[in-house]
């Protein structure tokens, strides 16, 4: 809390030495509203920190002159002198005050009270008192750095290791002296260490950021009666530490913001049937040359139509203009100055400040900040933070004509498209690659990009990793890996959500810096985060299971889970033929059963569904795949068994149930448990030649050595003793003339020989 107390010590006295002249230029125009804004903004981030660092008396001055200014601005009240006076001397109170805190002496309160009621409407005009001794000013005891300073130092060791790549590169293509491979190498040493070493100087742990936000989100929740579960990760991440102070302001807002409009009250949330406790998550990550810092919380979400509305009622807007707008520009009017979504003031918000500050502080360091809202579930605010300069490692890869960067941490491994460890399968309108039977949802970089396909069918498959899930990005090629120095790139084109940055290598050609998790957001792809397993279950539970809609061979829309299948291909109709009694699939040098509810007709090929139960396999020929759907938990059973188990509504038609059980228990009863037979004989060929395929097809294994027949499980022996080692009740005797005696069978009485190869099985 000291760490703390100090950095809000040194802001203020900032903020304050910044403001003077802003507040002597308002006392002479007191209609200039952008120096009301700031004046105001000022007073707001005071009140707000005091709240976490237990400043009373600071918070009571500071929401006071807030009260007032924000009358101001709202139009109520008039700037009058003695407003004016008031406010400048509330002002300069909060100074005094500051210094005192810090050099730890007391100042006496007795005229705080006089500054407030000074504040109001209709206080009568008087002399305000003001301080005789000034607070001494207590030395600092950091010291502040120029960052231009250290910007040079940045610039000049990139520039260093740009023209350590440049020496590398050229000894690479040239026969060179051990001697001076081991200079360079030195020389790489040297250079990195420096270069860490540099980075280390602008770089702190967002765990400064952080640190504060358990304290405020327990006050916070504590004041307003609600409780709230704050979860905190990445707190190991590093960045810029002017981009923490600049953060920390607009951090706060959204913070108190989450608590106060998203999070709702014990009682609505139990009625809604959300737990008790609210969640609130801040996180951050590193994705390229930029940090990501992630506030999520499970509440209400933003009222569009709400917003909407008050803009209107606010005139900022006309009802024709906000009717033209879709939902993410109403969203956006949670950034415009004055706007709340509020009715009510609290010492929290309600006074339209915060948001459009974020935006603004955000937007002056290059940065953004996005919105993902989600009504009745929560509303998740990404804020995304350049860092001003970094150097990293990265794998060069090429899509189309052009290069581009990606960060060497988040690539797992790089796959040939075409290797025996990577199947593409295209499932309904998605693509899906197979690496080691893990199953990867891919995205082309250049169908992405829109660049041509120069790949030639030698493509390469990068396994990305993000902090939400993996995914396999196809590439054309791999170029090299190499450090490289990576900057901000132009607004426009970090604002398209798949670069992280931009470089210049060695060879003088720019490049762009491809951001993992931007590219995976772009292309529309959902991962499964490990905090939200617990919602996604029970939303599933209510809302049913992934299943796959297609078109069958008859014409009818049918539906299969889409847990059964493995994968959906087109095979040649020549693929397919009804042997040995029922339709089988030749492919991959096997014979896999295949279902089929009607004819494949004069088609040349046929889509068919790979079905799998983890030990066998069946395929099932349709139509076409048409879609993915939800298949509701609410269906109609079937009324007889058989391959169809129900019928679903699904988009408003009645759609049948394809039984994957049925259709493996199908499969299973047509083959029976194999048994092995000994066929026992002194010569002849005959048993070989005429009883092994009849047996075999009637699913037992056959042998005909001794050392394999001592293992048997029955003996078939002809006009022969069985051997010495043949277990009684297990020995069936042919015989080769049609009358005879005993218990022995005619060779060709089929029916005869397959029950008792049945009953000497010990089968019912």
């Amino acid at each position: 809390m000291d760490d703390l107390l100090q950095e809000f010590i040194a802001e203020t006295r900032e903020t304050l030495e910044a403001l003077s002249g802003e507040i002597v230029a308002w006392e002479a125009d007191p209609t200039d509203r952008a120096r009301l804004d700031a004046i105001f903004r000022f007073v707001h981030t005071v009140k707000g920190s005091c709240g976490f660092l237990d400043l009373p008396r600071l918070a009571r001055l500071s929401h006071a002159a807030e009260d007032v200014l924000a009358a101001v601005r709202s139009g109520t009240r008039n700037p009058d002198t003695a407003l004016v006076n008031a406010v400048l001397a509330v002002v300069d109170r909060i100074g005094e005050l500051v210094e005192a805190i810090d050099s730890g002496a007391p100042l006496d309160d007795s005229a705080e009270d006089l500054l407030i009621a000074a504040l109001a409407e209709d206080a009568r005009p008087a002399a305000l008192l003001q301080s005789n001794t000034a607070a001494p000013r207590h030395n600092n005891r950091s010291v502040r750095l120029n960052v231009d300073l250290l910007d040079r130092m940045m610039s000049g060791m990139s520039e260093m290791v740009l023209a350590r790549n440049e020496l590398a590169r050229r000894l690479r293509d040239e026969q060179v002296d051990p001697l001076v491979e081991a200079a360079l190498e030195r020389l790489s040493l040297t250079v990195a260490e420096m270069r860490d070493t540099v980075t280390r100087t602008r770089m702190q742990k967002v765990e400064a950021l952080f640190s504060a936000l358990p304290r405020m989100v327990r006050d916070t929740a504590a004041e307003l009666g609600k409780q709230v579960q704050l979860t905190i990760d990445g707190a190991e991440v590093e960045l810029d530490r002017e981009m923490i102070e600049l953060m920390r302001d607009p951090l706060v807002h959204i913070i108190r913001n989450a608590v106060d409009h998203g999070l709702e009250a014990p009682a609505d949330r139990l009625r809604l049937g959300k737990k008790e406790a609210g969640r609130l998550s801040v996180s951050a990550r590193q994705s390229g040359n930029q940090i990501l810092i992630e506030i999520a919380d499970d509440g209400r979400g933003v009222d569009v139509d709400r917003i909407a509305a008050k803009a209107i009622a606010q005139q900022i807007h006309t009802a024709a203009e906000i009717g033209a707008m879709d939902a993410t520009a109403k969203l956006d009017l949670v950034f415009h100055p004055g706007l709340s979504s509020r009715d009510t003031v609290t010492s929290i918000s309600g006074r339209g400040v915060g948001m459009d500050v974020v935006r603004a502080n955000l937007e002056n360091i290059g940065g953004r900040i996005e919105l993902i809202n989600q009504p009745g579930r929560g509303l998740t605010i990404v804020i995304y933070v350049p860092l001003t300069l970094s150097i990293m490692s990265t794998v060069v890869v090429g899509a189309g004509d052009q290069r581009f960067a990606i960060a060497r941490q988040s690539v797992e491994e790089i796959l040939n498209i075409t290797g025996d460890a990577v199947r593409i399968d295209l499932v309904g309108e998605a693509t899906v690659a197979t690496v080691r039977g893990r199953r990867l949802p891919m995205v082309s970089l250049g169908a992405l990009l829109g660049l041509p396909d120069r790949s030639e069918g030698r493509g390469k498959l990068a396994i990305v990793a993000t902090r939400d899930g993996h995914y396999a990005l196809a590439i054309d090629t791999v170029l090299d890996t190499e450090e490289l120095v990576v900057k901000p790139a132009a607004p426009a084109v970090m604002a398209t959500g798949v670069y992280a940055g931009q470089t210049l290598p060695d060879s003088g050609l720019p490049m762009l810096l491809l951001d993992g998790a931007g590219i995976a957001a772009v292309a529309g792809l959902r991962f499964q985060r490990a905090a939200a397993q617990e919602e996604v279950a029970e939303a599933e539970q209510e809302q049913g299971i992934a299943a796959l809609l297609f078109e069958d061979l008859d014409g009818q829309r049918r539906v299969m889970p889409l847990a059964a299948i493995d994968r959906v291909e087109t095979v040649s109709a020549e693929a397919i033929r009804h042997t040995a009694g029922r339709l089988r699939l030749a492919i991959g040098g096997t014979l896999v059963p295949l279902h089929s509810v009607a004819p494949a007709g004069a088609r040349q090929t046929v889509p068919v569904l790979r079905l799998t139960d983890g030990d066998s396999e069946i395929a099932y020929a349709i139509h076409e795949p048409v879609e993915i759907v939800t298949l509701p938990r609410d269906t109609s059973p079937a009324v007889e068994a058989g391959p169809i188990a129900g019928v679903a509504i699904i988009g408003g038609e009645q759609i049948e149930i394809v039984d994957a059980l049925s259709l493996f228990a199908d499969l299973e009863a047509a083959l029976p448990v194999e048994r092995s037979c000994w066929l026992y004989s002194e010569g002849g060929g005959w048993m070989e030649t005429f009883l092994r395929p009849a047996l075999e097809a009637a699913g037992y294994s056959c042998v005909t050595d001794a050392a394999a027949g001592a293992r048997a499980d029955i003996v078939v022996t002809m006009d022969a003793a069985p051997p010495p080692t043949a277990v009684p009740g297990r020995v069936i005797r042919l015989r080769s003339s049609r009358s005879g005696e005993g218990d022995s069978i005619y060779r060709y009485d089929r029916p005869a020989l397959i029950a008792a190869l049945a009953r000497a099985a010990g089968e019912k």
